[in-house]
Formats: C-alpha cells, structure tokens, sequence
C-alpha cells in the first residue's frame, strides 16, 4: 500500500494474484490496440484531438491574433484557434503513443512556444484529449466539438 492511503473497506489486502501478506505486486496494464510481436507489445501511433484553453490579464486582440497565427506557422499540425482578450482555445491534431504522450506535448505547447510566438503570458485552464474514434463518434451523434471550420485562428 502506499505511504499514508487509508486500508481498503473490505479489509482485504492490497496485494493481488499470489503475492504473499506485506508484499505487493506490481500492476501493469495493455493499451488498447497494442500488438504483439515475438512477445513483447508494439504500440502504434495513434490520432488524438487536442483542445488546449489558456487564459490570463487582457491582452490586445491584435496582438493575441499575430501571436496565435505564429504559433499556428511554427505548430503546423495546428487546426483552430479562437480567442478573446483575455482567453484562447487551441485545437489540433496530435500523433502520439498514448493519451500520456499526447497530454504531454499538449501542455508543453503553450509554454515552449512563448517566447518564439510572443504568446501572451496566460496560463494553461483547461486541456482535453481525445482518441480519433471517440472524436468522430461525438461529432456523428452530434455533442461533440464540432469540426475544426474554418480552419485558422478566429476571434470568439
């Protein structure tokens, strides 16, 4: 059990499978769609849509639209963005490993590109990422983000 969790309500010990009491065994986990070749898991890359929301101290709009039209010639996979004064949302498409990788690059983007796009500096409010499947599925059922049109940067 790790330091300071509370023991489970059941009892039971937090050991699984045939470890024995006072020990405990590593869990491990297959991401879906993994294959495996010669026994060991070959992750393929995966599409993942990406929607990063900042916000922070109002900023001119003229200089939050240049900022995020940099970005967008400096992160070419970039699709949309809107933006206000005080706020922007960022949305794109990310080719990664995993949900982990992809959050990764996700939260990273504001911050590395700050100073070469001039960004305002916002902080990161708000980030979600979803597989391609699942982004598809919402847009057909007809709750989801809707399509990154026109693609570009846009004022809310």
């Amino acid at each position: 059990m790790r330091p300071g969790a509370a023991a489970s309500r059941g009892g039971a010990s937090p050991t699984l499978g045939s470890a024995r009491a006072g020990e405990e065994r590593a869990l491990t986990s297959v991401a879906a769609g993994d294959t495996y070749e010669g026994g060991e898991p070959v992750e393929q890359p995966r599409l993942w849509h990406v929607t990063l929301s900042v916000s922070g101290d109002e900023a001119p709009l003229k200089e939050v639209r240049r900022a995020l039209e940099q970005l967008a010639h400096d992160h070419p996979f970039l699709l949309t963005s809107r933006y206000a004064n005080d706020h922007a949302e960022i949305r794109y498409w990310e080719e990664a490993r995993d949900l982990h990788d992809a959050a990764a690059v996700a939260l990273r983007l504001w911050g590395e590109h700050r100073q070469t796009a001039q960004l305002p500096p916002w902080e990161i409010v708000g980030l979600e990422v979803i597989d391609r499947g699942t982004y598809h599925q919402r847009i057909a059922e007809g709750y989801g983000p809707l399509p990154a049109t026109p693609v570009g940067v846009h004022p809310f």
